[in-house]
C-alpha cells in the first residue's frame, strides 16, 4: 500500500525585538531548507489572527510520515543546519506543528492543484512582495461524522464559490486540508491572491466580497483567517 501524503504546518512565534535577526538568518539559509525539505510556502503574516511576528511554513511530504522523519533527521545532521539553528533558536518564543492530509475533493475540481506542485516552485518567491497566501481555518464540532458531512456540503457548494462573479483573476484555491495530528476536526482552505503586478490584499478582498453572494456558502463559519507574505 502506498503511503498517504501529509502536509505539515509549522508556526514559530518570534520575539519582536529579534524578528529581524531571524528573518535575515532564515533568508541566508533558504536554499538549505528548500533543497532538503519539501517546502511549499514560507512567509510572515501581513494581517489576521496569527501574531504578526510569526514564521509560517507549509511542507508537503509525498511519502507520508516516514518521508518526513527521514528528511528531517538527515537535515538535522548537517553542520550548516546546526549553525543556522544556533543563530535563530534565541529568536523564538514558541514553536507549533500540525499534520494534515489533503481532502479527496482536491482532485475533483479543475484549477485546484493541491500543494505538491508548489514544492520548489519559482512561484514561491514574489519579488514585489504583493502576492499573498491566505489560510482560512474552520474549527468543526467534535464527532466522527462531522468532517465527512462538512466536506460533502463544501464540495457541493464549492463550484459556486470558485466561479463567483467578480472573483479576482489571480485568486486560486490551492488545497483543502484536514487535520490528522493536532487539533481535531480542523479544516483549512489555502488560497493564493495577487501576483507581481497586483496587490494580494486587494485581490483577496475583491474575491471574498464576490464569494459572499455564492449559493450555499452562507453557513460556512470560518474561525479565523490569516494572510501571509510569501518569501
Amino acid at each position: 500500500m502506498s503511503p498517504i501524503p501529509i502536509v505539515e504546518l509549522r508556526q514559530y512565534e518570534l520575539h519582536p525585538s529579534q524578528a529581524r535577526e531571524y528573518v535575515q538568518s532564515t533568508a541566508n539559509s533558504s536554499f538549505l531548507r528548500a533543497s532538503n525539505l519539501p517546502l511549499a510556502f514560507f512567509g510572515y503574516p501581513e494581517t489576521g489572527s496569527v501574531p504578526l511576528n510569526t514564521a509560517i511554513h507549509l511542507y508537503h511530504y509525498r511519502g507520508g510520515h516516514s518521508d518526513r522523519l527521514e528528511k528531517r533527521n538527515a537535515l538535522a545532521m548537517k553542520d550548516e543546519w546546526k549553525k543556522y539553528l544556533g543563530e535563530v533558536k534565541q529568536c523564538m518564543i514558541s514553536q507549533n506543528s500540525g499534520i494534515f492530509v489533503e481532502a479527496g475533493l482536491v482532485n475533483n475540481f479543475e484549477g485546484v492543484s493541491g500543494l505538491e506542485p508548489w514544492v520548489g516552485s519559482a512561484l514561491n518567491t514574489d519579488s514585489t512582495g504583493k502576492g499573498i497566501v491566505e489560510l482560512r481555518k474552520y474549527q468543526l464540532q467534535l464527532g466522527y461524522d462531522t468532517v465527512p458531512k462538512f466536506l460533502e456540503l463544501y464540495s457541493n457548494a464549492l463550484p459556486s464559490k470558485l466561479n463567483a462573479i467578480g472573483t479576482h483573476p489571480t485568486t486560486q484555491l490551492i488545497t483543502v486540508l484536514v487535520s490528522d495530528i493536532g487539533s481535531l476536526n480542523t479544516v483549512y482552505e489555502i488560497w493564493k491572491h495577487g501576483d507581481r503586478g497586483t496587490c494580494g490584499m486587494a485581490a483577496m478582498d475583491q474575491s471574498r466580497q464576490a464569494s459572499r453572494s455564492s449559493i450555499g456558502v452562507e453557513k460556512w463559519h470560518c474561525s479565523y483567517s490569516v494572510a501571509f507574505r510569501v518569501v
